[in-house]
């Protein structure tokens, strides 16, 4: 691929690196999917964090067959996700810092995330509630 001096990769080389028409990128462009940088000339470069979101989302429509709504939804989620994973790493350094490491190790310890589907989700709170749509969640601490 041409690269224009740190300003990133022009639509026809990722077109042809990718094996999509240029048109296919001004359309996700147009769906607010890829956010192109863009010179005085309105040209549009692409960057290295743009060509891994242009992968992702290759990979959502051609290898899973999801569309671009669906693939809208996906990376708003996703972008949620990272931006609570930063609130989170922010909120543990405060913590370091206020309280100390120790006592963040020993809450850390004492808590876990358990990981579970939704269908075990759905199958474990029905067998104990008597309405199916009265979904509780617990706290798991470990045994002492």
């Amino acid at each position: 691929m041409k690269r224009r001096k740190e300003k990133g990769y022009t639509i026809s080389a990722v077109s042809e690196a990718y094996g999509i028409h240029p048109q296919t990128l001004r359309l996700y462009e147009r769906h607010g999917l890829l956010k192109p940088s863009r010179s005085k000339g309105n040209t549009r470069y692409y960057s290295e964090q743009d060509l891994q979101r242009l992968e992702f989302i290759l990979t959502l429509t051609r290898e899973l067959g999801v569309n671009l709504a669906g693939v809208e939804i996906i990376l708003n989620m996703r972008d949620k996700m990272d931006a609570m994973q930063r609130e989170i790493q922010r909120f543990l350094e405060f913590l370091r810092m206020e309280l100390g490491e120790r006592l963040v190790s020993q809450v850390t310890e004492k808590f876990a995330l358990v990981p579970f589907t939704y269908g075990a989700l759905l199958r474990a709170s029905s067998a104990e509630a008597e309405d199916d749509r009265d979904v509780s969640f617990t706290y798991i601490e470990e045994a002492s």
